[in-house]
């Protein structure tokens, strides 16, 4: 079998920051509250008139590739994370194919939200192994702005995302660098943190639009204690899992990179793996929660930064929606 190694990484991000300050304008909050229960600053909103997940997509899509040194034209294949997509279908891996100028190569998307990206990246990483393809394009892409309720209603939740997208580009080479990757999901804990419509398990009159009166299955609910509690296990499961798997301890990590879900997380794990300041990289202060997204944003501002250095092993982990949770180890 082949091995995989990322060779390239790049992301995109809104222009319009939107501060706590700004929220608590809109709704009965503070910057103080804010920041006390998700460690988030500020995070970027689309510009609806200008910017798409397709659209915001290729162009983090375009910046991994320079980097990497290769052309739209080397990709073979295209996996692409959301759970905004920009249509109810089809998937926004076809619209960003459209943009690249990349017709007739697969892409396929993948619906898993916060740990969206990493089963993307063991997907593309398979491919490659079994030796299908040679260069495939990963992606986590998300807008989630437009759909929030900001008002003090919906808080909870509106206070916490935010939009962006974020590639990197995986190639076949003879030394591994994706060493490992580990999938876990429990469908019993579906509807703790979940979007219900629209979906298709409901009487005919409740999909149509014209025939909706009550909206508010379009809006994101979440058991934010629930998950809190789900996710401090799971993410510490995953990593422990990528380490024995690999033969190593967690002193061998030089960079965890945890998906930007919410920084009282980050800090929980990192205080319980024993790792320095140094050794772990959060980016949510400035972004949010950008679900799919936030895990190759952080790994592309990570690199930009001289934080992942050749031969260094990265972890990746996350935890989320379904519930599913995942891991990645890699040598770089």
């Amino acid at each position: 079998m082949y091995a995989s190694k990322i060779v390239g990484l790049g992301h995109h991000l809104p222009e319009q920051v939107i501060t706590n300050h700004y929220l608590s304008s809109l709704m009965d909050t503070s910057d103080e509250w804010i920041i006390e229960r998700t460690g988030i600053k500020e995070r970027r909103w689309i510009d609806p008139a200008k910017d798409t997940v397709g659209n915001m997509a290729a162009k983090a899509a375009r910046m991994a590739l320079q980097r990497a040194g290769l052309s739209e034209k080397d990709v073979d294949f295209i996996v692409f994370a959301t759970i905004t997509s920009d249509y109810y279908f089809p998937g926004s891996g076809v619209i960003m194919q459209r943009e690249l100028g990349l017709e007739g190569i697969g892409a396929m998307d993948i619906k898993n939200a916060c740990s969206g990206f990493i089963y993307a990246l063991s997907t593309a990483d398979q491919f490659i192994k079994t030796g299908m393809y040679k260069t495939v394009l990963v992606v986590g892409a998300e807008i989630q702005s437009t759909a929030l309720d900001v008002t003090t209603r919906g808080r909870n939740t509106a206070v916490i995302f935010g939009d962006g997208a974020g590639a990197a580009v995986l190639q076949r080479t003879d030394k591994p660098g994706v060493l490992s990757t580990h999938l876990h999901a429990d469908g019993r804990f579906a509807e703790e943190l979940y979007v219900r419509d629209p979906g298709s398990s409901r009487p005919r009159e409740e999909r149509q639009p014209e025939q909706i009166l009550d909206t508010t299955g379009f809006k994101v609910v979440m058991n934010g204690n629930q998950v809190f509690k789900h996710a401090v296990v799971r993410f510490m499961e995953a990593i422990q899992e990528a380490l024995a798997a690999n033969n190593m301890k967690k002193e061998d990590i030089n960079l965890l990179i945890p998906h930007q879900a919410n920084l009282r997380i980050s800090q929980y794990i990192q205080e319980k793996l024993g790792l320095r300041d140094d050794q772990v990289y959060n980016n949510i202060q400035r972004y949010g929660n950008t679900t799919a997204a936030s895990i190759p944003i952080a790994m592309s501002e990570a690199w930009a930064e001289g934080k992942i250095k050749e031969n260094d092993v990265i972890c990746l982990a996350a935890f989320g929606s379904g519930f599913t949770w995942a891991s990645a180890l890699i040598r770089w």
